[in-house]
């Protein structure tokens, strides 16, 4: 079973940094993508950013594009999103999430696994 841990949320004040990881656990093959979403409250949860373990594909939404950084370690067992320049906006619980299928990055619906949250907070 593919279990995924997130951690490093916090609070920061706006134009600092925060970086989250998502140790993942339990893949039956190479072949899955890891998708970062968030969801503030009120809001629908939204697709951050996006990483193929088989591709190397990188993706991010149009928020976040030239301030976040999605990566991975040597083992590629960890996914980390580096997040620059924050803003009150980015404000939110954020979540990784894995699945093998990926067809849409930032549809919630085509990833299997979910971790638990992580809360960021950015004060103006």
């Amino acid at each position: 079973e593919v279990q995924l841990v997130e951690s490093g949320g916090g609070l920061v004040q706006a134009g600092g940094s925060l970086k989250l990881s998502c140790a993942g656990s339990g893949f039956r093959s190479d072949a899955y993508a890891i998708g970062w979403f968030r969801q503030a409250p009120g809001k629908e949860r939204e697709g951050v950013s996006y990483w193929s373990r088989f591709h190397g594909t990188t993706y991010y939404a149009d928020s976040v594009k030239g301030r976040f950084a999605i990566s991975s370690d040597d083992a590629e067992t960890t996914v980390y999103l580096q997040m620059n320049n924050l803003k009150p906006e980015d404000t939110a619980v954020y979540f990784c999430a894995a699945g093998y299928s990926v067809l849409v990055w930032a549809d919630q619906d085509e990833y299997d696994y979910w971790g638990q949250g992580t809360q960021v907070t950015v004060s103006s």
